[in-house]
């Protein structure tokens, strides 16, 4: 089979830059191509830009994006959540700089127009010189649709897009699943870990349902767990699978027994998660809830992609940022239980800063592999990348075609819907 593509002819056709098993390097390069994502997916379909723990009181703000463009997302007096573009509408400045907060409104440094937390134009400073036609009401910060799914914010530019929970599709049943780990408390968001990789953002939204890499790129940090636990990380001999899940999302299964945190509470409690259970009971928690949430510390046994930018990988969102070509922003937030017992949280914060942390094992391996990718894409351009592990062997799942935990089958889900977006 030939594996070189023809670049003296190729264009930025989606149909040629994108085959069932192959995709061009023009992929991670073309600022041409980037530039257009930004227009035909950025703005077009749902991007996650929150969690409601993150705005939990009228006045609570934080900053996002969608794509590259910035928005405040924020709760109003009436605890209604709006997200806005973060510029103001007289010449452009942003109206707020501080990354997470509480206020009452939202002013621009400028020229001082002032803004309401549901967006609307509140006060001008001398707006006799703008005439008696003037309407504030036309000048509110520009707002984008807004739709919530068991406490995950999405917002669109698109205003004819299919209903949120219709985007999600079958991926709500796993959204549901990773929801248990607030082990019966409501999951909240509780620090995050930001950085930037000289790589496209598609490198790295292929990468949360590869488990093909793991016990390569990640083998330091299976050296550094206990017997129990590394057999536990082993999971590419076991029963797990890939599936698609539709519109470019996917799960992957690595441990099937955690996949319903609230199944089987009856198992043994792993070594490594004594001592909490210890502490919970010496505090007097029962049995029946020290199992519950001994359990949701350890994390959901799966990884979930939903296009295009947001994981729910295992215990943490991994959330992407399209910066440049070649250059995307990665922020990993740490989650926790909502009113749930000091010990547990800090043991969640410990796992996280184990594998997630800017010190931990996965996070700086992860990005030296995915840099390395962005490097080796500018040699050989003629080279496809490869997404075909596993493409013979699919069989029907539940939602879509369904592989061993270690095909490419997430890959081909991702790259069918940017497909299909990049051609409308």
């Amino acid at each position: 089979m030939n594996q070189l593509i023809d670049i003296k002819n190729i264009t930025l056709d989606p149909e040629r830059l994108v085959e069932s098993d192959k995709v061009a390097s023009t992929m991670y390069t073309s600022e041409v191509l980037f530039e257009q994502e930004q227009e035909k997916i950025f703005r077009k379909t749902w991007v996650w830009v929150a969690h409601e723990s993150e705005v939990p009181d009228k006045g609570s703000f934080k900053l996002s994006t969608v794509g590259r463009e910035p928005v405040i997302v924020v709760r109003d007096r009436k605890q209604n959540i709006h997200v806005m573009l973060n510029r103001c509408r007289h010449r452009g400045a942003t109206v707020c700089e501080i990354h997470k907060g509480k206020t009452s409104s939202f002013q621009c440094p400028y020229h001082g127009w002032g803004y309401g937390l549901d967006g609307s134009l509140r006060a001008i400073p001398h707006p006799e010189q703008y005439g008696e036609a003037f309407d504030k009401a036309q000048h509110s910060l520009f707002s984008l649709r807004t739709e919530t799914y068991n406490g995950m914010i999405f917002a669109t530019f698109n205003d004819d897009i299919e209903p949120l929970e219709e985007f999600l599709g079958a991926a709500k049943k796993w959204i549901d699943l990773f929801m248990k780990q607030g082990g019966g408390y409501p999951v909240k968001t509780m620090g995050e870990h930001q950085f930037s990789v000289p790589m496209n953002w598609k490198v790295q939204l292929e990468n949360t349902t590869d488990a093909y890499h793991f016990p390569i790129v990640h083998k330091s940090f299976l050296q550094s767990l206990d017997a129990e636990a590394e057999d536990t990380f082993t999971f590419l001999d076991g029963e797990g699978f890939v599936e698609d899940l539709g519109n470019g999302h996917s799960v992957m299964v690595m441990i099937p027994e955690l996949v319903d945190l609230e199944a089987d509470l009856e198992r043994k409690i792993p070594e490594r998660f004594e001592e909490l259970a210890d502490e919970l009971r010496a505090e007097g928690y029962p049995d029946d809830q020290v199992r519950r949430i001994v359990r949701a510390v350890g994390g959901s046994g799966f990884n979930l992609n939903l296009f295009p930018n947001v994981a729910c990988s295992m215990a943490f969102f991994r959330v992407l940022t399209p910066v440049a070509v070649d250059k995307t922003d990665i922020r990993h937030i740490a989650l926790g239980m909502e009113g749930g017992p000091d010990a547990a949280n800090r043991l969640r914060l410990r796992l996280h800063e184990h594998f997630q942390g800017p010190m931990g094992f996965g996070s700086p391996d992860d990005a030296e592999v995915w840099e390395r990718i962005q490097r080796g894409v500018e040699g050989g351009t003629e080279l496809p990348i490869l997404v075909n592990r596993g493409i013979e062997k699919e069989e029907q799942g539940e939602a879509g075609p369904r592989g061993h935990v270690s095909d490419e089958t997430g890959m081909r889900a991702a790259y069918g819907m940017w497909k299909r977006m990049m051609q409308e």
